[in-house]
């Protein structure tokens, strides 16, 4: 039963891959099925035994992007001492992340919101989840004293549609660089909460 079950989780794993380079290489519209039980080497009993569809197996790597991010985030949040590092971490690791898999978060980013309203929900979903994290961070920065108080609801919400506004925008591009877009934007989103930079301390 063990050794199904190792079986079953290593062919699911084997089709996401495939889906995650056949949807970076050729983009929602133009992958179908059949490019990636090909890229899979499994077969479409295998695929429809995991996925209902192209959309639902389109929708789990959105899901796993969403939880790679996640994961960096807490990660570095944890390594950093104070609040305003913590938010300045997590803001590292989303756009570390997005330039690490730039066509697949091209493709989630930019293709995902011309699609149906699920996936749009989907990653809306996910922009929630992130500005839940963020304003727990600000919260805590206000608590300390290293931000004045404000509306952190609202400017967490705010800092996720920078942030995704430079990410879409640099992915589209394609030759942008978008390690290179961190330092202005964190410029812009501290000083938007009132947080006092290094430099003008």
């Amino acid at each position: 039963m063990a050794k199904r079950s190792t079986l079953e989780t290593a062919t699911r794993d084997r089709l996401v891959q495939a889906a995650m380079d056949v949807f970076s290489q050729h983009g929602f519209h133009g992958t179908t099925v059949d490019d990636i039980v090909a890229a899979s080497q499994t077969s479409k009993g295998a695929f429809y035994h995991y996925f209902p569809s192209k959309q639902g197996i389109f929708l789990n790597l959105l899901d796993r992007l969403a939880a790679m991010v996640e994961t960096g985030v807490e990660a570095a949040i944890n390594e950093e001492q104070g609040a305003m590092a913590k938010v300045e971490a997590a803001l590292r690791v989303v756009l570390e992340v997005a330039a690490a898999q730039p066509d697949l978060t091209r493709i989630l980013l930019i293709e995902a919101a011309a699609l149906d309203p699920k996936m749009e929900q989907n990653r809306l979903g996910i922009h929630r989840r992130f500005a839940g994290v963020i304003q727990r961070h600000l919260d805590r920065a206000v608590a300390d004293g290293a931000i004045p108080p404000q509306d952190t609801h609202t400017a967490a919400r705010a800092w996720i549609g920078a942030i995704n506004e430079v990410v879409t925008q640099q992915l589209a591009s394609r030759g942008g660089d978008l390690m290179g877009s961190l330092p202005a934007l964190r410029t812009l989103l501290l000083r938007s909460v009132g947080a006092r930079l290094a430099d003008e301390r």
